[in-house]
């Protein structure tokens, strides 16, 4: 089943992710090249799981660092969540400009639980239908989104999601949008 043979996914992570390991892995099963980027290539820690009693922590090491990314390189953009990981990130410029270059070029963008505040600060979201963590939908409807309680919302480029145990879902959704 090996039908994004072709595709490359480009994930951006720091300390405090969630959400990474479980996409991460649906889309290299599904035959994608998944490159993590991050502050360094030093290993960053965070969770998994699909349920939140059940969160077990982890670390993987980035393959890459912001600056090095090129994302004329990649056909997606997966934005994994977790509190701490997208509040890191979205002040970081770096990575801001990574956002906005894969939105600049229409290209998929997926973010889930607290991930959608990255799209926000980018202005991604005003006019567009969307999900997230419970406590982040507030801040998507001051941005001007029309926000959803459902486990995945597409809305052209954009892929959200709201929290863990919509994983296998999302990862569903995410590798169907890239089969497209």
């Amino acid at each position: 089943m090996a039908r994004l043979t072709k595709k490359r996914v480009l994930m951006l992570a720091s300390n405090g992710f969630a959400e990474l390991f479980e996409p991460r892995q649906a889309l290299i099963d599904a035959g994608a090249r998944v490159t993590i980027a991050s502050v360094d290539v030093e290993p960053i820690e965070g969770v998994a799981g699909t349920q939140l009693g059940g969160m077990i922590r982890q670390s993987i090491k980035p393959d890459a660092r912001f600056q090095d990314v090129d994302p004329a390189e990649f056909e997606a953009l997966v934005l994994p969540g977790g509190v701490i990981n997208p509040d890191r990130l979205r002040i970081n410029r770096q990575a801001m400009g990574i956002v906005e270059a894969f939105a600049d070029q229409n290209k998929l963008i997926a973010a889930i639980c607290h991930a959608p505040s990255l799209l926000i600060q980018a202005d991604l979201v005003r006019g567009r239908r969307v999900t997230g963590w419970l406590s982040l939908r507030t801040d998507l409807r001051n941005a001007g989104a029309l926000v959803v309680d459902e486990p995945v919302v597409r809305d052209g480029n954009l892929l959200t999601s709201r929290m863990p145990d919509d994983l296998p879902r999302f990862c569903t959704a995410l590798v169907e949008a890239l089969s497209a």
